[in-house]
Formats: C-alpha cells, structure tokens, sequence
C-alpha cells in the first residue's frame, strides 16, 4: 500500500464510493523504523517533559527552549524537512504518528507543534531556494525557534480581515511593517516569524519572514491562559518594522492561501496530536480505575465506569483509524503529483489540499474525542480529578483549546459542507447524479436484502444507509435553499455531522475488517465490538442530525417522505451494547493501559 503511486479515492468521494479494506492504511502496518520514530517520541515525553511538567506550567524561564533544542538534537524537529535541508525527510502520515506520540506531551505538544508546522511548513512549502537554504537548517535543528503571526484583536475566524500592514519603501529594497498580532503561539521566544500583512489597498494579505530581533519588533507579557500554561502565548508589536523584500513568503497577496493551505495541515496535524492525547488520558483512567477501591473492590469492577472506559477507547479508536486512513490517501495523492511532474514540495501541498474536507473532519472530531475522554477521566477520578494532583486535571484544561484551534469546530463544520458543494459545482465529486438516486429511490417499494452470515453484514448496510441520508438531506436543501443555504449555519452544521459520522465509521469498519484478514476473528474480538457499538450509537446521531435538518427547511408531505426515508436509512437490528462495552473494558482493564 505505501508504495503505491495510485490515489485509490478522492477527496470527499466516501460519500459516493465503496472503499475496500486493502485500500487503507492500518496502525497495525507500521514498519520498523517507524515504531524507532514513535518509540524516540514516547521516550523524550516520559524522560524530558513529564519530569518537569509542573515547571512547565510555571513558566520557568527558558526551559521550554531548553526542552526544543534536545527535541532538536534527536531529530524530532525536522521530520518533514527534507535531509538536504537537515530534516529526517519522512513521509505524512510517519510525521502524523510522531505527532501523535508527542501530542501526550501537552504545553510541550503546543510548543512542539507551532514550531514544525505552521512556523516552518509556510517557509518549507513556500520559499525560495534562498530562503529555504537560509533558514530551514536553522529551524530543523532546533538553533532558530518559529512562530506563526496572523491573529490579530479584531480578525477572528476572519483572518483575511486583519489590519497588519507592509508598505514598500521608496528605493524598493525593503517593506515596512507595522501592525499588531495576537494569541502567538511561541511568541515569548521565536527566532524567525512568519507575518501576515496587506500591502496597501490590496484585498489579500501577503506574507513575510520576519527576524523577531529586528527592530521595532516588542512584545506583551506572556498571556494567562485556562490551559496549556506552558506555552509562551503573547501579543506581538510591529512597528515600523524593516523587512527585506527577499523575505516575501511566495508572491504578493498569496499569504491568504497560505494560510488556508498550513490550516489544512494543520487541522489533520491536530487531530494526530489529539490522538495522542487521548491514549494518554485513557491509560490514566483505567490505571486509577483498577486502584481505587470503593465498597471493597476496584472501581473498574463498577458497570458505570466500565462504560465510561470502553466509550474512551471507542472515540479514540475511531478517530485513530480514520487519521491513518487519511494519512495515507495523502501520501498516496502527494506521489501521485509527483509522478506527473510536481516538485516534492508543491505536491506535498496538493495532496493535503486534495484531503482538505477530511482534515476539516479529523480536526473536529479528534478536537471533541480528547475532550470526551478527558471529562469522562474527571469522572473516572471522582473528586481527585478536580484536583490539580490528578494528571486528568491538567488533560481536561489543555483539552479545551483544540476545538478552537485551526478554526473553531463550528467554522470547521461549515467548511466540509462547503467544500464538499464546492467540489459538486466544478464536477469533482458527481453528489448531484447519486442525490436524485436516492430523491427517486423515496418513491419506490424498499429493496430486500437477502440475509448474510459475514460479521459486518449489518454494518456495510448501515454505512449505505448513512451515505443515502447525507445525500438525501444534502441534495434536498441545496434544491429547496440553492443560495441561501449558505447563510443556514445550523443545517450545514447538520450536515456535516453526518459526513463526520460516516468517515469514521467507515474508516473503523476497514481497519477491523483487514485486521480480521491478517490475524483472524478471534483475535480481534474487541475491535469487532467496538465497530458494531460505534454503529449503532452512529445511527442515532445521523437520524437524529438529518431529522433536525429535515424539519429545518422542509414541511407537509415533502417532511414526511423524507422523513420515512431517514427512519429506513438509520434503522438498526437488535444489539447488546452493554455486552459489547463489557469486552472492551475487560481487556483494557487487563492490560491496565491503552492497548488498542
């Protein structure tokens, strides 16, 4: 599969197409370097960062700079950088699974993260030869720190909107910039921050290297955040500042879509660090679960808590099988690109662009699993989770940011609807022809399906059935709305919690079933569980999301038509979910760690 230069399914074309298990990828593929990559990040979180997380917090001057240059000794900050930039060069979804295992590692995971994403990749996928050779080396080992500037007080989610502004000086030779950012991740001690500004009337902004030593560059004291408290978060002065015009980021007004590219990669990037996140959180809940005694026995022993430790590991489960599925469709479209004559670079871009409407899926739903699972530890701990002794104190508080970040997940809903439109309206993805099949299908007699002994028989047929309702309800609100659907942020926001269920379930669906080719059903009892649990919780919420959407915009017979059609597309057989859960939590408890 990783060898392939084939792209097996487009972005956003679940919707339409049957995948097949040998078409993904699986975590249980890795090869042996890269269980080397992940076993170095796990090493550096326990023997670097969690000796010294409460200095962390504390701010301690200078540790967490302390921290990125061992994490740039080892590697770790290059490994998306090319190797005759002084990167590891490896491929997406390797850099995800590094992402992963040092998204546990929580203000460090933030430091972590601004400094090789959204501080290097603008410059790494954007640059010139000139300013690649100048500055990549520098950030890959870890001597230069980056930032990102492109908040700022009033811009929000509309970052195009910002007032930050570069004028050109008379002789040409440099553009002056003075503006202010804020919420700069990294801010207290970059070296080198790329800055968002517009260049006088223009519509969009442009970006700029900028060296935080230059003149008339300050900065406000470190912000007081409700999480991730170790990470150096500051306001940003620029005033007057000179900047060489060889230190434009690509060409002017392209730094809106650069901003809109690193966001892609972003938005995937976090949901791995989530992932991460959340293991990490689980383990801390069955390790206390299976000490605490209460009536004379471990409260892991308790039904409720058992529940509360299999719903943990079924997000997380999810969420992992689709951010590894996407990590290898990217890979997959990046060489494709280059196989047609791109350069690595703008491929690598491309190919994330490609999965874009998946990213904006991942970001969401991997933002909310770690928050679930992080309340859900609380709970676990009773009134010791409330405590800031508790690690699961520290989780619930840094968790909150990620629904935030890359967007806030409500910006993020409305993008994969809008994208997906988008995609339908330049013929990219074919929704309309598959729409009106499932509009005709309304009108005629159900289709029988004969009855199949396969274990996830019944789960290929919800997934179907998920897909018809996301097209029915979609398809019907464009016609019923055409433009002002957009304006409609609670039934695009419907929508899109349909096609969040059906990418995860169909990505878990495919993990299990080609885990299931390789090691056989009795090996993978707790796997199979854990899909058919997640399906039947799935069915409710795409009923429940199409039927607000539903009677959202339509009415009378209309309603009621779509309506049979939703109950018929989400109806579930008989299924013992407190058996299932059971199963999951016994061989959690057994391992007393995430084991999955």
């Amino acid at each position: 599969m990783s060898d392939t230069t084939i792209k097996p399914i487009k972005g956003g074309e679940f919707l339409i197409r049957t995948t097949k298990p040998e078409e993904i990828f699986s975590p249980s593929e890795w090869s042996e370097e890269q269980h080397m990559i992940a076993q170095m990040c796990d090493d550096f979180i326990n023997q670097e960062v969690y000796p010294v997380i409460d200095r962390i917090d504390s701010m301690e001057e200078g540790l967490m700079v302390s921290l990125l240059d061992k994490a740039g000794e080892l590697g770790m900050l290059g490994m998306s950088v090319p190797e005759e930039l002084g990167g590891m060069g490896v491929d997406f979804k390797t850099s995800l699974l590094a992402t992963e295992r040092l998204g546990k590692g929580h203000s460090f995971s933030v430091a972590y993260g601004a400094h090789t994403g959204i501080g290097t990749l603008p410059l790494l996928y954007y640059g010139t030869e000139a300013q690649k050779a100048k500055y990549i080396p520098l950030l890959a080992s870890g001597e230069w720190k980056a930032s990102y500037c492109l908040s700022e007080p009033g811009s929000g989610s509309d970052a195009n909107s910002g007032k930050t502004k570069a004028t050109l000086s008379e002789d040409g030779t440099y553009y002056s910039i003075t503006g202010q950012k804020m919420w700069i991740t990294n801010g207290g001690f970059a070296d080198l921050m790329t800055v968002f500004a517009k260049i006088g009337d223009d519509k969009n902004l442009s970006a700029f290297l900028v060296e935080a030593k230059s003149e008339g560059v300050s900065l406000n004291p470190e912000e007081k955040k409700m999480g991730i408290k170790g990470s150096s978060t500051r306001q940003v002065f620029f005033n007057n500042v000179k900047v060489p015009v060889e230190n434009m980021l690509s060409e002017r007004e392209a730094g809106f879509k650069i901003a809109l590219n690193i966001l892609n990669i972003g938005r995937i990037k976090l949901g791995a660090g989530v992932l991460g996140g959340s293991k990490a959180t689980i383990t801390d809940s069955v390790k206390y679960s299976n000490e605490r005694e209460q009536f004379g026995r471990s409260i892991s022993k308790y039904g409720a808590i058992r529940y509360k430790l299999a719903e943990q590991v079924i997000r997380t489960f999810v969420v992992e099988s689709a951010i590894y599925r996407a990590g290898q469709n990217i890979d997959d479209a990046i060489k494709h690109h280059v196989s047609e004559g791109m350069d690595k670079g703008a491929a690598t871009l491309k190919g994330i662009e490609d999965y874009a409407i998946e990213c904006a899926i991942l970001k969401v739903a991997g933002s909310e699993c770690l928050d679930f699972v992080a309340d859900e530890a609380v709970q676990v701990y009773g009134g010791m989770g409330y405590s800031a002794e508790s690690p699961v104190e520290k989780a619930y508080r840094d968790s909150r940011i990620n629904r935030i970040f890359e967007g806030t997940n409500e910006i993020n809903r409305m993008l994969i609807v809008d994208m997906l439109l988008r995609k339908a309206m330049k013929g990219e993805l074919d929704l309309l022809t598959h729409a009106m099949k499932v509009a005709g299908e309304l009108m005629s007699i159900p289709e029988m399906k004969d009855p199949s002994d396969a274990i996830f028989a019944n789960e290929y047929n919800y997934l179907e059935g998920f897909k018809k309702t996301i097209l029915m309800v979609a398809g019907s609100a464009v016609q019923k709305l055409a433009q002002s659907l957009s304006k409609e942020q609670e039934i695009l926001m419907n929508v899109a919690d349909i096609a969040i269920q059906i990418y995860q379930a169909e990505s878990v669906l495919l993990r299990v079933e080609k885990l299931i080719s390789s090691k056989g059903e009795a090996a993978a009892q707790a796997e199979i569980a854990i899909v058919k649990t997640f399906f039947y919780d799935a069915a409710s919420r795409v009923e429940k999301a199409g039927k607000d959407a539903i009677n959202s915009f339509a009415e009378g017979d209309e309603a009621r038509m779509m309506l049979m059609g939703l109950k018929r597309f989400t109806k579930t057989d008989a299924f013992n979910p407190k058996e299932a859960r059971q199963l999951i939590a016994n061989k959690l408890i057994e391992a007393n760690q995430y084991c999955f």
